[in-house]
């Protein structure tokens, strides 16, 4: 065996959520990373809560999407696109999300990706997302595909106080 031979690398793979725990697996992944990364409460696992669970029950396929990345069959990201129920033109990006294991395999941008190319076959005219300050990681990567900052708010939610961040991109 050649000594210089790498140790293989975990291979990425992105997929259709659907499978059984996947639902689950996203709320439980935001509760418990946003709480040990950002030191934010139970209420965001709420949202994600919500989230999740309006794509479940709504069950429209042709209008929102949403996706599992693993490594080797373990659950590390997700990301939603869902119908904006107040502009029927807009789709929504929700609940990004790459483990802090799997981050700088470019994930995140493939998920977000992913996205894009669903809203833009859905026949959306626009994607819009709501972050907070403190994830610009993720707000890099919404940047480097085009999204622009279009408001700016200060808000005390998930039990600190944050700046909230809308950003949208012309589909």
């Amino acid at each position: 065996m050649d000594a210089r031979a790498q140790p293989q690398r975990p291979s990425p793979r992105i997929r259709a959520l659907g499978e059984p725990g996947d639902l689950g697996w996203v709320v439980m992944a935001h509760g418990e990373l946003y709480a040990r990364e950002h030191g934010w409460n139970g209420e965001l696992e709420t949202l994600t809560c919500e989230i999740a669970g309006g794509y479940a029950r709504r069950g429209d396929r042709a209008r929102e999407a949403a996706w599992i990345a693993d490594l080797d069959g373990v659950r590390v990201g997700c990301v939603f696109c869902v119908a904006d129920p107040g502009e029927a033109d807009v789709a929504l990006l929700r609940i990004l999300l790459v483990a802090p294991d799997a981050r700088r395999l470019g994930l995140g941008g493939a998920l977000i990706d992913r996205a894009i190319e669903f809203a833009r076959g859905a026949g959306y005219a626009r994607m819009r997302l709501w972050t907070n300050h403190p994830l610009e990681a993720a707000a890099r990567l919404y940047r480097a595909r085009g999204f622009a900052l279009v408001a700016s708010e200060p808000h005390a939610s998930f039990g600190v106080e944050l700046v909230g961040q809308t950003y949208e991109l012309a589909l």
